[in-house]
């Protein structure tokens, strides 16, 4: 009997990651739709990143936090969407060491956390343009913008160094089994053999403080954009203004609720059922919508893309040329 307790308490190294487990027929679709997402996420999001760095027409505030968003986006999906791939090709039983599973971990915790305080920072930057134009010049210089975007790192790296930092103090005895597509905190706990009240109190104190602020932010910046636009003379400007902010509300919303419902609310069974789910619109859904609805519908960004293509198109005609 001893013995038998001894062994049970042994401490496990690895974690089998289930992902979407009893997929049957759908895994290959499934395999080729997140495959394609993942192209379409990392080659949109470089995209706007090499447009900023590239146009001097976009070397203002608002798409300098797009593509610090973007990188954010880039990074962020390639933390998570790489391992899934390969779970589902594996059935659903996806080995991975328990220090991997931590860095993953830690690394996805630090990009959310920059996120929230970019998507934030974001929303006040087109709230004083909108809403106080004759200040833009003066509340959002570019020694503002730089310690927004320091601030949102900073404040992923101590939040994660934290929670990372409790979850070393933590024992796994078995079962090994992490019932999700990747290493997040949830799963994880309920696998734990040593007490878990302490990480599971200051991780929710922690998302409280990193997710509730930027969200109230951006909702009352958003609300104060609204107020402005419809105030506005233009029937088709108002129109327009109106459609382009209340898509990216919609998309800021969705990333911040899900957020919540997972890390804010009580662990209810029912909600824990449904965890998965919601993550898979924070951790996929966002990163694919935010290019294309922060850039796709941005005349400035289009211009910019335009141009690209006709120097290219441009270079590859006299390369060929000079060839021939």
């Amino acid at each position: 009997m001893a013995e038998t307790e001894q062994e049970n308490q042994t401490e496990i190294m690895e974690f089998h990651l289930m992902g979407f487990v009893g997929l049957g027929d759908l895994q290959v679709p499934l395999f080729c739709l997140f495959l394609v997402t993942y192209l379409v996420t990392i080659v949109g999001n470089i995209l706007i990143i090499l447009l900023v760095v590239t146009d001097p027409h976009l070397h203002t505030p608002m798409y300098f936090f797009l593509g610090n968003l973007s990188c954010l986006e880039t990074c962020y999906s390639s933390n998570i969407l790489p391992m899934m791939l390969a779970n589902l090709l594996y059935g659903g039983r996806k080995t991975i060491s328990v220090t991997g599973c931590m860095m993953q971990y830690y690394f996805f915790g630090i990009l959310v956390v920059a996120e929230c305080c970019v998507l934030g920072a974001m929303s006040y930057d087109r709230y004083v343009a909108i809403c106080k134009p004759l200040h833009y010049t003066i509340l959002m210089n570019g020694r503002i913008c730089l310690q927004l975007i320091a601030g949102s790192w900073i404040s992923g790296l101590f939040v994660m160094n934290i929670a990372i930092y409790l979850m070393h103090q933590l024992k796994f005895c078995g079962p090994s089994e992490i019932n999700h597509f990747f290493c997040e905190l949830n799963p994880i706990l309920k696998l734990a053999c040593s007490d878990t009240h302490l990480i599971e109190l200051v991780t929710t104190l922690l998302s409280v403080l990193c997710i509730l602020p930027p969200f109230f932010l951006t909702l009352a910046s958003y609300t104060f954009i609204i107020s402005t636009i419809m105030r506005m003379a233009s029937v088709s400007g108002r129109q327009k203004a109106f459609s382009t902010c209340s898509s990216h509300l919609m998309v800021v919303s969705l990333f911040y609720s899900t957020l919540m419902i997972v890390y804010i609310l009580p662990k209810t069974d029912g909600l824990r059922e449904i965890n998965k789910v919601l993550s898979l619109f924070y951790t996929i859904l966002t990163p694919l919508f935010n290019p294309l609805i922060y850039s796709l519908r941005n005349k400035v960004v289009k211009e910019a893309l335009k141009k690209v293509v006709a120097k290219l198109y441009t270079f590859e005609r006299t390369h060929h040329f000079n060839l021939v």
